[in-house]
């Protein structure tokens, strides 16, 4: 198999929907890295236009970020969670945390067509118990990381995101859904956050761990998932080198 792949720097957190996505690509491809490709934030005009018709107030778009080839979202996902141990002394704290993420993928499963899968290769996202990398020497209970890759399905190449997703066991349950009901808003395209505590995508958490959506959090994706995607019509890059198939190790 072939992999050709754009790595997007980013560590927070439309293509065409199709009937085999969660099925093994034929073929994937790694887009090579670019100059530039952090996405910067998205213009007033974009967040603005008029073919949006009246902007409504209670969102949080302009604080969303696009990549170089449209906004990563699809139009169903394909989600592999990490599987935990049933039997031995693990088996308590890993369905613990596969309850609470299961919980937290079950929230966005009411805004979004999502299915989940058994192997990694299947999946746009995946999960995985542990605890996220140091970043900027900074610890985090979470964190998603986008990748773009190209694939070949049924002979024709798209362009689609695979996230990443860290979630810390090492938290209370709550505390575990709350953190991944935010990081895999990230995973599902609000690459940003809000800069108001009460939204489940707040920069910074608040006291209490939030387990539900707010309506800003849902207006924000309602409009996002409007927008231009990854495979309307945009540059296009040349292939890069081979690189190993997701879900590989």
């Amino acid at each position: 198999m072939q992999v050709r792949a754009i790595t997007i720097g980013l560590a927070l957190g439309l293509a065409a929907g199709h009937a085999g996505a969660c099925q093994r690509p034929e073929a994937t491809r790694a887009l090579p890295p670019a100059p530039g490709i952090t996405p910067a934030p998205l213009p007033a005009a974009a967040a603005s236009s008029p073919s949006d018709g009246v902007r409504a107030p209670e969102d949080y778009r302009e604080r969303l970020r696009p990549t170089p080839y449209g906004w990563p979202t699809r139009a169903s996902w394909c989600v592999w969670i990490e599987p935990g141990a049933t039997t031995g002394p693990a088996a308590l704290w890993d369905q613990r945390w596969l309850g609470a993420v299961a919980a937290a993928l079950a929230s966005w499963e009411q805004v979004l067509p999502i299915q989940r899968v058994q192997e990694p290769g299947q999946a746009q996202i995946l999960i995985w118990r542990r605890k996220p990398r140091l970043q900027n020497n900074r610890a985090s209970h979470g964190r998603a990381e986008l990748e773009l890759v190209e694939v070949e399905r049924s002979g024709q190449w798209q362009i689609e995101p695979l996230v990443t997703v860290a979630i810390s066991p090492g938290q209370a349950q709550t505390a575990i859904q709350a953190t991944a009901l935010h990081e895999l808003g990230h995973a599902f395209g609000l690459w940003g956050h809000s800069d108001q505590a009460s939204d489940v995508m707040a920069v910074s958490p608040g006291a209490k761990p939030l387990v539900q959506l707010s309506a800003r959090d849902r207006a924000t994706l309602d409009w996002l998932y409007r927008q231009p995607g990854l495979n309307s019509g945009g540059v296009r890059p040349a292939a890069g080198p081979a690189l190993p198939a997701p879900g590989a190790n």
